[in-house]
């Protein structure tokens, strides 16, 4: 059996030639352009259309990727504290991303609030104009809203029907959905006559009926929050996006989409 032995000068080329190639396999991953981080957004149902165009920007630009799982704030929240693998929380309400912050389950300090949102009365009818004095005036079997105890534009809805007196007429004739989509799905469905549902999921699709913008004064504000999950502390992805939806073009956008923004804590 033969064995050829390199050379001294055969035994450096290759010794630099292994080097470059590592080098250069270095350098590729540290590259910003072409190293992909990932994420999980847990995000509340009523914010998904909007989180989905806001993602296609964040990733053409970032060279990030996110993944979404939409539903109740309620519901998630549950699934955070049972452990579940979300790197961020956009949630419908204040409360829950700060109990996640006391429990130690989110990042001190990471939340804020990203937008405001408002109620819409809808109509599966497309009528030329709508409002709730239509609701005394006009015959009809059920009216839709998100579960309050699970979603907070359902507490609100609750709020707007007391506030308009309109409780004791609705009350029985009451469907829940799991969350605002669900609920505008009864209406649009024509299995429900109207609703009470996010502003943001009516101009989100291809909602035909009619609506009236409910004046925010008729419920307690519905401040939703982010927060940055503990085990995404160090997720590039997580954090890249984050800071991309505190930024005035984001801001711009949900605003577009049906929120208010001009009260968002930065």
């Amino acid at each position: 059996m033969f064995y050829h032995s390199a050379s001294p000068d055969g035994v450096s080329k290759v010794s630099a030639l292994m080097l470059r190639i590592a080098s250069l396999a270095l350098a590729l991953l540290a590259s910003p352009v072409l190293r992909a981080d990932s994420a999980l957004v847990a995000v509340a149902s009523n914010f998904a259309p909007a989180l989905n165009a806001l993602i296609a920007e964040f990733e053409s630009t970032s060279g990030h990727a996110l993944r979404v799982a939409a539903g109740s704030t309620g519901k998630l929240y549950a699934q955070i504290v049972q452990g579940a693998p979300f790197d961020m929380f956009l949630a419908a309400d204040q409360a829950r991303p700060r109990q996640l912050e006391n429990s130690l389950h989110a990042v001190k300090g990471s939340r804020f609030t990203y937008a405001r949102g408002r109620l819409a009365l809808v109509s599966w009818d497309a009528l030329d104009e709508i409002a709730p004095e239509i609701l005394r005036s006009t015959p009809f079997r059920r009216f839709a809203i998100a579960n309050p105890k699970t979603a907070p534009y359902g507490v609100a809805a609750i709020e707007v029907l007391r506030a308009l007196e309109l409780t004791e007429l609705i009350e029985p004739k009451l469907v829940r959905g799991e969350n605002v989509g669900q609920a505008l799905a009864f209406v649009a469905s024509g299995n429900a006559e109207y609703g009470l549902v996010a502003l943001s999921v009516v101009r989100s699709g291809a909602f035909h009926g009619s609506l009236w913008k409910v004046p925010a004064a008729l419920h307690s504000p519905i401040s939703q929050d982010a927060v940055l999950l503990e085990r995404a502390r160090d997720n590039p992805a997580a954090n890249g996006f984050l800071s991309y939806l505190r930024s005035e073009g984001a801001r711009q956008r949900i605003a577009a989409m049906g929120y208010d923004t001009h009260s968002a804590r930065q």
